[in-house]
């Protein structure tokens, strides 16, 4: 160990190798004293460890014993002890530090020192990985050293139950992969009560594979979204009869110089519409001007049409399986499940590929990763490669890059890059090399770009009678078993990019899996753990002669060989395809082949290549082999990896808008949810100042004399908010300012509420019912807010045409609306405190009770159920289930929406999805009913509804007659 770290130390890592060298002496110096304790006092340390942490003592004071303590842990339990250079991995993870440890090195032990030290506080430790398979296996695997120790491993994976989840996150640590703990964030933070959250805190995330997370996942956002009513048939028409009919052309020199009918940049993954083309779409669709704002939806469908036609091709974006369009993901290859293109865009492929076409979807909840991570306190991370992202890293998660020194020296022979002038001739080559390696036995792994090119190769090796596995979208079911194989002698395995990463691959096999498959069929399903464990040893025993052997015949021919057939956009994915051999200091070989019309070089200049090879008039099966062209392919990458980052860094910039709007949003979520009793009072009572303060500012401006204040339309919105006339004839408006005037109505409004306290059944029904009024509208209107931002983000690039910054603009404008937001929700959620209908005295006779005399409250009554009975009585009253039912808002599956009392004086008007109507959204997104008659309807204002065709001017009266302008009432919010 000492001469690996002396290198490293000498290379210069500096004071950071100098610190985790320090940890490594004192953890080794620790280590004879851990082996003479017995397993009871060894699992003790645990609880002598938390007494010392609730005495004051820091993490990094217990850092060397708790290394030392796991370390010991793992040689019992799993007969492997860390090397030095795993504990030097180790601290650098519970330094807050990204580990770049080659393949092969023990990555997943690893974890289980700093893992186990952050534990020790009890706020749960969060390990992230690739797929739901590494998660069970690792929780399985490393969790009986943290067992062993006395801490509790739970794993979260899809299709739990909540009261399961919760018990997993209630665990001192636990497995999942990057889209459960994501998803199970957004839906808490949609929950409407504590008891129905699941996790308890971000305080310490572990991620596995964090190049792969973090920098090849970083732009995609995790969304929950609902149904949007949209026409199937546009997409149908678009991407069927449209797009077949327009003619791909090139960009021009100068502006407006492109030809055909639009313009691809694959580079940048856009498309452009020319003049011609839009005249060519008119006329097909029959249509004067495309730009109308009642045809904007139809431009969104032509560019959807587009890029489906032009950038997104069957097996290599996606796959077409039992009739349905799933994505794959480029950077693994590997079929993402439940995930689909936003916007429209999966609607327009399915169109494309004839499949049904699915109700597109309208956002609920969303963040990005890069704001996901950054809600836990300390974060680490663990990777073959990394430094090459080292900067990003450190500019958006502040995390810095620790090589980790091999255990033993790397032999692999990494030859040049062979070049072809054709995809054809390279892939002839490839096959030949192959055959020839194939048979002198020697293991082969070949990388692919595409599930599409995974299967050309197969053909030709069928052809030449070459035994192989293809692992791929199309075939991930056994993907682990099949790359913990492909070491032994003759395996040949075709894989798309990363597929099976996370399996390691060991020359001659892995004995430990094959046992494994025997030890559970001898024993079957309904053995015991030690019934099965006595079966695999036996299995393991019988096995290791055999295998050993076999692991000295593959390195006797050269380990195992990898082959590209296509340099990656990223060097690091390159690498991580080259790291599958020589791990643990095995031989090994690799080699990438290329072509002109590989896709990373046709993007970047291949033309100087193609002219250079020409020229030498060099045969289309005849490679060079240069270091100007391994420059050139250098060259090229290091453009996309530089635009991918902007493209990152751009998302992010956005994403940053929208997280602090967030964290507002969720934190007050928390706060009600969180809250006592006289906390949510006060909040309440912030909510009828503030809408008070707002409705006065609004109609009696400062600076406005008082004779020229709205008092009329003032008295009129108080009635909507409050059902009370407010006698404004007995001010003296000579005497008296605005902030008077707020004080005297806000006093009235407080006296009119403190009745209302009364009739609902007491201050803790009330209180009960404020919560839940607040967390209903707060959820739709951040809803309504979401969808407003995506539209607002989608055209926002339109502003540059004006010379204006659109990142600018967009703040500018997301602050604007998350501002009247804000004041919506006040205004609302107030009007609901006064007017969420409910049952009189004389009603509840009548009133459905349970075993207690309670009232119940119905879903059909949708009321809150005075009580007359006593304080107790009222209390339970008011049990979280049946305010829920009094408020049927929230998004809980039937699209149901509040409905309270008209402030007109006269009887009550609901206003509910449903009896005999249909919720739908006009050209404008606005939220309309279909009738049974055909004609539409809004909601203006509490009961009161219009048709579409009442045409309502933005400067007309509001229909709510508030006597303001449309535009400044309910047309602002609408």
């Amino acid at each position: 160990m000492s001469a690996v770290l002396d290198k490293i130390l000498r290379a210069g890592e500096g004071k950071k190798a100098r610190e985790l060298q320090k940890v490594v002496d004192a953890v080794n110096a620790l280590s004879e004293d851990m082996a003479a304790l017995s397993d009871e006092e060894l699992r003790a340390r645990s609880d002598d460890f938390r007494a010392r942490l609730a005495d004051g003592a820091s993490l990094d004071d217990l850092q060397a014993e708790t290394f030392a303590v796991a370390r010991e842990a793992a040689w019992r339990v799993l007969r492997e002890r860390p090397y030095d250079v795993q504990v030097f991995g180790g601290a650098a993870l519970h330094g807050g530090n990204i580990a770049e440890m080659k393949t092969g090195e023990g990555k997943t032990l690893t974890s289980t020192m700093p893992v186990y030290l952050n534990a020790l506080t009890g706020r749960g430790v969060h390990i992230v990985t690739v797929n739901e398979y590494l998660a069970k296996r690792d929780a399985a695997w490393m969790g009986r050293v943290h067992e062993f120790l006395g801490l509790t491993v739970g794993v979260v994976y899809s299709g739990q139950t909540k009261a399961e989840k919760r018990a997993a996150y209630a665990c001192d640590i636990t497995y999942g992969t990057n889209n459960e703990f994501g998803f199970d964030y957004l839906r808490d933070n949609m929950a409407l009560e504590k008891a129905k959250q699941v996790q308890r805190g971000h305080h310490f995330a572990l991620v596995d594979e964090v190049d792969s997370i973090l920098v090849d996942e970083a732009r995609t956002p995790l969304i929950i979204s609902g149904p949007a009513e949209q026409s199937a048939n546009l997409y149908e028409i678009f991407s069927r009869r449209i797009a077949p009919n327009l003619a791909k052309g090139e960009e021009g020199d100068q502006p407006g110089q492109a030809t055909g009918d639009y313009v691809i940049d694959e580079a940048k993954r856009t498309v452009a519409v020319t003049e011609e083309g839009v005249a060519k779409v008119e006329k097909l669709l029959g249509i004067e001007n495309m730009y109308e704002s009642v045809n904007t939806p139809l431009i969104h469908h032509l560019n959807n049409a587009l890029k489906a036609k032009e950038l997104y091709k069957r097996d290599r974006e996606y796959i077409v399986t039992d009739g349905e369009v799933q994505i794959v993901d480029e950077n693994t290859g590997r079929v993402l499940a439940g995930r689909r293109y936003s916007e429209g865009l999966h609607q327009a492929i399915e169109a494309k590929e004839g499949v049904k076409i699915k109700d597109e979807n309208q956002t609920l909840a969303t963040i990005t990763l890069q704001n996901y991570y950054r809600t836990y306190d300390k974060l680490a991370g663990m990777t073959g490669t990394a430094k090459t992202e080292e900067a990003e890293f450190l500019e958006i998660y502040s995390l810095g890059v620790v090589e980790v020194p091999t255990n033993r020296p790397i032999v692999r022979d990494d030859a040049a890059d062979l070049i072809y002038k054709s995809e054809a001739a390279k892939f002839e080559a490839v096959a030949t090399e192959i055959e020839e390696r194939h048979a002198e036995g020697q293991p082969m792994l070949i990388g692919t770009t595409s599930v599409d090119k995974s299967e050309t190769l197969s053909r030709l090796l069928i052809k030449r009678g070459v035994t192989h596995e293809v692992l791929n979208a199309k075939n991930h079911a056994r993907e682990a078993t099949i790359v913990s194989q492909a070491g032994r002698l003759k395996a040949v395995t075709v894989s798309t990019n990363m597929a099976g990463r996370g399996t390691d691959i060991v020359l001659g096999g892995n004995a430990e899996e094959v046992a494994k498959d025997r030890a559970r069929e001898e024993v079957g399903t309904e053995a015991t753990e030690e019934e099965y464990q006595a079966a695999l040893t036996r299995h393991l025993d019988q096995l290791a002669p055999e295998f050993t052997e076999e692991a000295a015949r593959v390195k006797d021919v050269g380990g195992l060989y990898v082959i590209g057939t296509e340099r990656h956009e990223s060097r690091r994915i390159d690498n991580q395809l080259r790291g599958r051999s020589g791990r643990q200091g095995d031989p090994g070989e690799s080699r990438f082949f290329l072509s002109l019309e590989d896709d990373l070089m046709r993007l970047f200049n291949a033309s100087a290549v193609d002219r250079i090879m020409s020229r030498l008039k060099i045969p289309d099966d005849v490679p060079i082999e240069h270091k100007w062209v391994s420059k050139a392919v250098a060259n090229a990458q290091g453009q996309v990896e530089s635009l991918n980052f902007d493209r990152r860094k751009n998302v992010l910039k956005y994403d940053d808008v929208m997280n602090e709007q967030r964290k507002v949003v969720y934190g007050q979520r928390q706060d009600l949810l969180d809250g006592n009793m006289e906390e949510v009072e006060d909040l309440a009572s912030r909510y009828l100042s503030d809408t008070i303060a707002g409705l006065v500012d609004e109609h009696c401006p400062p600076g406005v004399y008082p004779e020229e204040w709205d008092l009329d339309g003032l008295s009129a919105r108080l009635e909507q908010v409050y059902d009370h006339r407010y006698d404004f004839g007995a001010i003296d408006l000579e005497r008296i300012d605005q902030n008077q005037l707020i004080e005297e109505l806000h006093e009235d409004m407080l006296a009119v509420y403190e009745q209302r306290v009364e009739e609902v059944g007491g201050p803790d029904v009330m209180r009960e019912i404020e919560r839940r009024v607040i967390l209903t509208v707060v959820d739709r209107k951040w809803r309504e807010h979401l969808y407003e931002m995506d539209a607002l983000r989608d055209g926002i690039g339109l502003r540059a045409v004006g010379q204006r910054d659109p990142l600018t603009e967009y703040q500018r404008e997301a602050y604007d609306s998350f501002a009247a937001m804000m004041g919506g929700v006040k205004e609302e959620a107030t009007t609901y405190f006064f007017r969420l209908p409910i049952k009189r005295a004389e009603e509840q006779a009548a009133a459905s009770t349970d075993g207690e005399g309670r009232p119940q409250v119905t879903t059909a009554t949708a009321a809150a159920t005075a009580s007359t009975a006593p304080a107790a009585a009222a209390v339970g009253a008011a049990s979280s289930s049946r305010v829920a039912e009094a408020i049927p808002l929230q998004d809980r599956g039937d699209g149901a929406r509040l409905s309270y009392r008209s402030g007109g004086g006269g009887g009550s008007s609901s206003y509910t999805a449903g009896d005999g109507a249909s919720t739908t959204t006009d050209a404008q997104g606005r939220e309309v009913e279909k009738r049974d008659d055909g004609s539409t309807v809004r909601k203006v204002a509490a009961g009161t509804t219009y048709t579409a065709e009442d045409k309502v001017g933005r400067n007309d009266p509001c229909p709510c007659g508030s006597g303001k302008k449309y535009k400044r009432c309910h047309g602002a919010v609408a």
